[in-house]
């Protein structure tokens, strides 16, 4: 049976005012085949020509303004390059003038003298006299309407606007698809939703959004059309989310006495309120007989790798093994040392691998884990391989979500081929809500959002190089108390040999500022094998070197409480959220720690941006929203997931407030009605009905 097409898969070819030429530019250029594809590539801004001026109203402020008047009469001047048309337009309150530089031959031909014309652009005022740049010029006639209202700007290319196919032209096309398509654009919302959020309906939308009456319609047609991505988009994750929840079963985990064991006897400190919330949330997950997926959001600091152990005994007191996976040896090995301890002083077995694990370990701990000897197992990448085969795993936690992909996570749940362990990611790296509820809408969210008591926040501080004396007089100051100091230059891949030297030359600079024998001053980087990288941190851990010249390798490290100072080198060469992430490295002990971001004089509106938000604030959240606004989503995960970043309207910087209105709304109707059967879903059920065959990964496509 072939597969019905619906109106909206007409190839753009077979509309009024394009034909096949046109089609195939904006196939190429833009992308656009289909009337679907057409109607969906909204205007990136909005010309307002609801208003007419007089010449004798016009502002020097004003972005733009629209004139009508008499082209009395125009000139060629100048030679060559310089060469412009100057006309001079004239409303009976004023004259002004309209200057050309390009198009010449082309106007020459067409302008008429005494014409009567509509001319906008933006007035720019010279002397008491007025001009328009390139205006946009448009005869008024008998046989032509005056253009008004909004008027839509499209993104175009260069190529597009070489073969005259410029804003008007899609417009024209959009406005003669809208006139014929209007029967055929369905509501996709339920009549509830329209009302209880009071957005208007989808074909007032789509017409307002392309040719909005005024303001108002626009912001309602905008309204409405972000209001149903951010819906269709959260439907499409929630509605996976409790798939998986039905399709795979959880071990049940009620057990709780080594936890209260290590809770009562061994925790060396208390839990926050927010570490006691977590626990709780993935305890009950533990109990529902279904597989938890749950994130973990904390900042540096915030204490989730106790979570994390307490979480995994939780595990081991039901008969079940855990392991913990981290994105580097670094970390791997620091998670290793954090919890040994602890896993010891319960009678716990806990080993480690990675890649420097030697063949004879490894077969050791092959074994264990098989026989289930061995309690925790932390490691790096390596705990993918075949090979590696447990009794009964029954939690993974990951570590630093975003280094690894979907595909990783789930050959982690093959790992137990009876019942797929719980899942528990974390990250350090603050996510906007925004960004979290669609990256990862599919997994339940916990935030450690309070660090631990009696910690001080970090003072952080902006200098200019020249100030580079003044820093070396409080580092020596610093030093004086016993305390150490970190100082980090960017690394950047393309130019890794210049990084180096830059690096040395700092590290030469330092030393010499620093001589021995009363200071020893250490280097860490990249190109180091990972025994050296490990050498130079446990002396420094060790306190056998008073500062820590090093790249961003620092930025996941071990924990130093006796470091106090983190000096940051071209500092606007860094984005915020690294930013952020190294200063993580210090204020982990009682005693006052401080960034220095050290900059030259040049910086961009966006760095100035940065740099204010990390001396104004510590908090990880607000720096997020921070970069989110300034880096946009794409950009900030590093990835455009399909189907979940590639939004074509809505803005996850500037839609907070809609996509959680969005969000709550798909979450209530799947907990109603998880296979959309109600009537008063119908809308929904019709519009992913026609989308079925389509592979579409944008469930808000028009169908």
């Amino acid at each position: 049976m072939t597969e019905q097409k619906s109106f909206f898969d007409t190839k753009i070819e077979y509309l009024k005012g394009l034909g096949p030429q046109r089609a195939e530019l904006l196939n190429t250029e833009l992308g656009i085949f289909t009337y679907g594809d057409l109607i969906q590539y909204y205007p990136f801004r909005y010309d307002d020509r609801t208003r007419f001026y007089t010449i004798s109203e016009l502002d020097e402020s004003m972005p733009s303004a629209q004139i009508r008047g008499r082209l009395r009469d125009w000139m060629i001047e100048g030679e060559g390059p310089k060469k412009r048309i100057i006309g001079n337009f004239t409303d009976g309150t004023g004259t002004m003038q309209l200057v050309w530089f390009q198009g010449i031959t082309w106007l020459e031909k067409s302008l008429r003298q005494n014409g009567e014309y509509v001319a906008y652009g933006k007035p720019q005022g010279f002397q008491g006299k007025f001009s328009i740049v390139h205006p946009e010029l448009d005869m008024v006639g008998a046989d032509r309407e005056v253009e008004a209202g909004m008027q839509p700007v499209y993104n175009l290319t260069d190529k597009l606007r070489k073969r005259k196919v410029d804003s008007k032209v899609i417009s024209k096309a959009v406005r003669s698809l809208l006139e014929g398509s209007w029967q055929h654009i369905n509501e996709t919302l339920p009549d509830e939703l329209i009302e209880k959020y009071r957005v208007v309906g989808k074909r007032e939308a789509m017409w307002n959004i392309h040719l909005p009456q005024n303001q108002a319609w626009l912001k309602q047609a905008m309204r409405r059309l972000k209001f149903e991505e951010l819906f269709y988009n959260q439907l499409r994750l929630i509605s996976n989310k409790l798939l998986q929840k039905e399709e795979f079963p959880g071990a049940i985990f009620r057990n709780t006495s080594l936890l209260k064991h290590f809770y009562d006897n061994l925790l060396p400190f208390p839990l926050t309120g927010a570490q006691q919330r977590v626990l709780r949330e993935i305890y009950t997950d533990c109990n529902t007989g279904k597989q938890m997926n749950r994130l973990l959001q904390g900042d540096v600091g915030s204490g989730k790798t106790i979570v994390a152990f307490i979480s995994m005994l939780l595990a081991i007191a039901n008969g079940a093994q855990a392991c913990m996976m981290a994105p580097t040896e670094i970390l791997a090995d620091q998670h290793y040392n954090g919890l040994k301890d602890f896993a010891e002083a319960m009678g716990l077995n806990i080993g480690i691998l990675t890649g420097s694990t030697n063949k004879k370990k490894r077969a050791l701990l092959h074994a264990d884990l098989q026989s289930g000897k061995m309690h925790i197992l932390l490691g790096t990448h390596a705990l993918l391989e075949d090979v590696v085969q447990f009794k009964n795993l029954g939690l993974c936690i990951i570590d630093e979500q975003h280094r690894f992909g979907v595909a990783q996570r789930a050959k982690m749940w093959a790992k137990n081929p009876v019942v797929p362990p719980h899942i528990l990611v974390m990250t350090a790296t603050p996510i906007p809500r925004t960004l979290a509820m669609t990256l990862y809408g599919n997994l339940d969210l916990s935030v450690i959002d309070e660090l631990p008591p009696g910690r001080k926040p970090i003072k952080t501080i902006h200098k200019y190089d020249k100030h580079r004396s003044e820093v070396f007089g409080f580092m020596r100051t610093e030093l004086e108390k016993g305390r150490q100091i970190y100082v980090v230059y960017p690394l950047i891949e393309e130019s890794e040999k210049l990084d180096y030297k830059d690096l040395t030359d700092g590290f030469e600079g330092i030393q010499r500022a620093f001589p021995r024998p009363k200071y020893e001053v250490g280097m860490l980087h990249g190109r180091m094998l990972p025994y050296e990288k490990d050498d130079e941190m446990q002396r420094f851990l060790k306190h056998e070197t008073h500062i820590m010249v090093a790249t961003t390798v620092i930025e996941v490290g071990v924990n130093v409480p006796n470091a106090s100072v983190m000096i940051i080198e071209s500092a606007e060469r860094f984005g915020l959220s690294q930013l952020h992430q190294l200063r993580g490295r210090v204020g982990r002990g009682a005693d006052q720690s401080y960034c220095i971001l050290m900059t030259g004089y040049k910086l961009s509106s966006d760095t100035r941006t940065r740099l204010e938000t990390m001396v104004r604030t510590n908090n990880g959240f607000e720096i997020a929203d921070v970069d989110l606004q300034l880096r946009g989503p794409g950009d900030l995960t590093g990835t455009a997931q399909s189907g979940i970043m590639d939004l074509m309207i809505a803005d996850l910087a500037k839609d907070g407030a809609i996509l959680t209105a969005a969000r709550e709304s798909a979450q209530q109707i799947l907990e109603m009605d998880p296979h959309l059967v109600l009537p008063q879903n119908a809308p929904i059920r019709n519009h992913l009905d026609k989308l079925k065959n389509k592979k579409e990964n944008n469930w808000s496509r028009i169908s």
